[in-house]
């Protein structure tokens, strides 16, 4: 059985629903302005003005709110009217407000985690805010040595938190529904990293595969990483 010092987990669409949420307000989002194009291409408008603001807002609603608002604005020529510029602004506070929606089996397996002398952290990216009201609302707060709000999931962030931590990699072990963010850059300074998919992934998170590695393993499910644990 391998012993890791610290087994990290993913939030959003790892522990709990997150992306359907944006998907969601996205549709709504093509329904206000089908007057001003088609869904395929304010799909794509507002794809490409999120990544363009990543660099001013980070990853998370409110950056989210922001490009739809901009998007519309673009797209519309200035002539979106100030109740559906409003409208918007109401959809991002309703994503806000979402009762946060725990994952089958996430609850449990990090109780049995913790009760059987694991540390265990939290180690997402998005909001401050945002992720501190999830975290406080799902009740799972009490189970985490280590709570880590990332601005983002590279190399470099990774680094900062196994020092943090005081962790070597060989000792590190992520779980998470991101190829790109969640298993990758962890993989790549020599941790080790769960893979569990989650059936709605962000297109800027896509990777199609990360190769057969000894140190990585995707799993259906949460609670197998027991087995995992225990090989």
């Amino acid at each position: 059985m391998r012993k890791f010092k610290y087994i990290a987990f993913d939030a959003d669409d790892t522990l709990w629903v997150n992306e359907p949420f944006f998907r969601e307000k996205e549709a709504e989002f093509c329904e206000l302005l089908k007057n001003f194009g088609a869904k395929e291409n304010l799909i794509k408008e507002l794809y490409q003005t999120e990544i363009a603001n990543i660099k001013f807002y980070g990853y998370g609603i409110k950056g989210f709110a922001l490009s739809m608002i901009e998007t519309a604005i673009r797209v519309s020529n200035g002539k979106i009217a100030a109740a559906d510029l409003q409208h918007i602004t109401d959809m991002g506070k309703e994503m806000l407000n979402k009762p946060v929606v725990l994952l089958d089996g996430a609850a449990r397996i990090l109780k049995e985690l913790n009760e059987g002398g694991y540390k265990l952290i939290v180690a997402t990216k998005g909001d401050l805010l945002d992720q501190e009201r999830k975290l406080q609302k799902s009740g799972l707060e009490p189970f985490f040595h280590h709570i880590e709000i990332m601005s983002d999931k590279k190399e470099a962030n990774y680094l900062k938190l196994l020092a943090h931590l005081e962790v070597e990699p060989s000792d590190f072990l992520m779980v998470g529904n991101s190829l790109k963010s969640d298993i990758l850059p962890v993989l790549n300074l020599g941790a080790y990293a769960v893979h569990i998919p989650f059936h709605t992934t962000w297109v800027h998170e896509h990777v199609e595969d990360v190769g057969d590695l000894s140190n990585f393993w995707e799993i259906d499910e949460i609670s197998q990483i027991h087995d995992i644990l225990s090989a």
